[in-house]
């Protein structure tokens, strides 16, 4: 973990950059058609192991893997913030007044907001706040599985088997149904969705975060919908709108409340824990006040040039100062690019990209509970809010949303490859310049597909019941006239941010009133699973004696985290070999 010699390699990189382009182009595709994008993370994970293995005659390591694969699957992300939002554009006959060159500032930017803010996100998530990231602990699980093979390595890829083999019955073929137990309840969506994957979700994401994400379902769907509907306070239409805006100012106001409880206090602890001991190492050589500056000052230049090839070097925890300089000048550098280029007034653009960095954080957290990242309502939320106090004409509001939405996107992807890479002591320095190669080969590979698809099919093609439902960005274009309940979104953004401040997970409450009812129904059932397993896990280990109790427990609950990884990873496997079959069709 002390460098990344071994693990970022130039058969690696080349490799990763190959597999990054075919699987950019396909995620354009599959999230224009099919109005979803599976993570890659599995498939580019199990692909880099062995595309590397071949190369290098079996001399690869898990830790080069682990970095191929991130530069493997960060493009992905870039394809979903653009897909989810830009085609919205062409909805409202807009679409002959962006050019290649805005969307590729767009993407650039974005990855580049995305980057930085996993920097100062990846202790705080990873190490300190512990989160899940389901996603990730199953590409760790995967490329451990697949170098050492044993029993492990057969119950993982019985699973992905099987979770594959479903994906491919039911969307592929049709032969297995996509919901079960429908229900026509107005401005519901009740159902189960077949899906190991949501279950296998539930199961990892732990109890109390799902219980907290189902009472938001629950509010949300029946508490304000169904039942303020039935006693006459509001329309259908209308409880859904209040739902919407609800859930998203809930998620807003928690992003807002982990910058303020959490990032912000550390940032400037470590500032002027700095300070003071540089100023303690001044006054114990017995130095003048202005010795004192001078000192601080070499002290900080020789940890600069000196800085070793490390987690604990690359990290801004350990060197705030220098962190500090570089990315205000960063943030300095975007918001003048994204004013001058794609025709943003300057504050607005000062305004987005300071947005940008709270979704990031919500996104970072969203993932890390929940394996979801709803990249497109984070940039709803920053659309919307620009639109209160800014007169900014629609394209550009749309330019707004993809920005955020691009860097969404890959700060949840970041999350989810530092979190492999901790279980695997991988470089985190190794894993974000990959994502940096990444993400530049992911935009160029993203608009071009994308501008491609426009040119071919036309602005016509894109919407819902057409040939490209592009669901996402119907709703970013249906909500670009404004925040349809200012009331319920600013009642929703206050509850997130206090109910964070009192240690409540206002995000998994948030995501619960907004996502569709079926699929936190489904998570919901997949922790009931966890909840059976671990009840039957602690009857069988209470017979045993003390010694055997302790490695049958660990034993049997390496089982479970393995069985739901496998059905998580296959799941996601099949749906990107789904969408390469898709996008080569559509090529022929």
């Amino acid at each position: 973990m002390n460098s990344i010699k071994g693990q970022l390699s130039i058969r690696g990189v080349i490799i990763g950059c190959i597999g990054c382009a075919v699987i950019t182009a396909s995620s354009v595709y599959v999230a224009l058609k099919m109005g979803a994008l599976p993570w890659p993370i599995i498939f580019a994970a199990i692909l880099s192991l062995f595309l590397l293995k071949v190369v290098s005659r079996g001399k690869s390591t898990l830790n080069e893997a682990n970095v191929t694969h991130t530069i493997m699957s960060s493009g992905a992300m870039v394809a979903g913030g653009l897909a989810f939002t830009i085609p919205g554009a062409w909805m409202l006959g807009l679409g002959d007044d962006i050019s290649w060159v805005q969307l590729i500032v767009i993407a650039v930017c974005g990855s580049a907001l995305g980057l930085i803010g996993s920097i100062a996100l990846r202790r705080h998530f990873i190490e300190d706040a512990k989160l899940e990231y389901p996603i990730g602990e199953a590409a760790a699980k995967t490329l451990e599985a697949g170098d050492t093979g044993g029993n492990t390595g057969k119950k993982l890829f019985g699973a992905m088997a099987f979770g594959g083999v479903f994906a491919l019955l039911r969307d592929a073929l049709g032969i297995i149904p996509r919901m079960l137990c429908q229900l026509p309840i107005p401005g519901v969506t009740f159902g189960i969705y077949c899906s190991p994957m949501m279950l296998a979700v539930g199961f990892l994401v732990g109890t109390g975060a799902v219980v907290i994400w189902f009472a938001g379902a629950v509010l949300g769907n029946f508490g304000i919908i169904v039942g303020g509907t039935a006693l006459g306070f509001w329309d259908t239409d209308t409880a859904t709108q209040i739902v919407s805006c609800l859930g998203m100012g809930c998620m807003m106001g928690c992003g807002v409340a982990v910058i303020v409880k959490d990032i912000i206090p550390k940032g400037c602890k470590l500032i002027k824990d700095s300070m003071r001991r540089n100023s303690e190492e001044s006054k114990l050589l017995g130095l003048t006040a202005q010795s004192a500056k001078t000192a601080t000052c070499m002290n900080f230049a020789s940890g600069c040039s000196q800085a070793h090839e490390s987690d604990v070097a690359f990290e801004v925890t350990k060197k705030p100062l220098r962190a500090a300089v570089v990315t205000i000048f960063v943030i300095t550098c975007i918001a003048i690019a994204a004013a001058m280029l794609l025709g943003l007034p300057p504050v607005v653009s000062v305004v987005v990209v300071a947005c940008a960095f709270v979704a990031c954080a919500m996104s970072a957290q969203s993932v890390g509970q929940t394996g979801i990242d709803p990249m497109e309502i984070f940039g709803l939320i920053v659309l919307l809010l620009v639109s209160l106090f800014a007169q900014v004409d629609e394209l550009r509001l749309f330019f707004i949303a993809a920005l955020v939405a691009v860097a969404c996107g890959l700060a949840g992807d970041v999350m989810n490859d530092f979190k492999a890479g901790h279980v695997l002591r991988t470089s985190p320095k190794a894993q974000w310049i990959g994502q940096g190669i990444g993400a530049a080969i992911g935009s160029v590979v993203a608009v071009a597909v994308i501008q491609v698809l426009f040119v071919a099919y036309g602005a016509d093609s894109f919407g819902v019941g057409k040939e490209f439902v592009s669901a996402q960005a119907s709703v970013v274009a249906t909500m670009v006239g404004g925040i349809p309940n200012i009331t319920a979104f600013i009642i929703g953004l206050a509850a997130g941010f206090i109910l964070y401040l009192v240690g409540i997970p206002s995000m998994m409450l948030g995501l619960g009133i907004y996502l569709p009812f079926y699929m936190s129904f489904t998570a919901f059932l997949g922790c009931m699973v966890k909840v059976i397993f671990d009840l039957f896990r602690k009857n069988k280990l209470a017979a045993m004696s003390e010694e055997e109790r302790e490695r049958a427990e660990a034993a049997t609950s390496e089982s479970g985290l393995i069985l739901a990884s496998g059905l998580l990873g296959g799941e996601s496997i099949m749906g990107i070999i789904l969408a390469l079959i898709v996008a080569g069709g559509a090529l022929i």
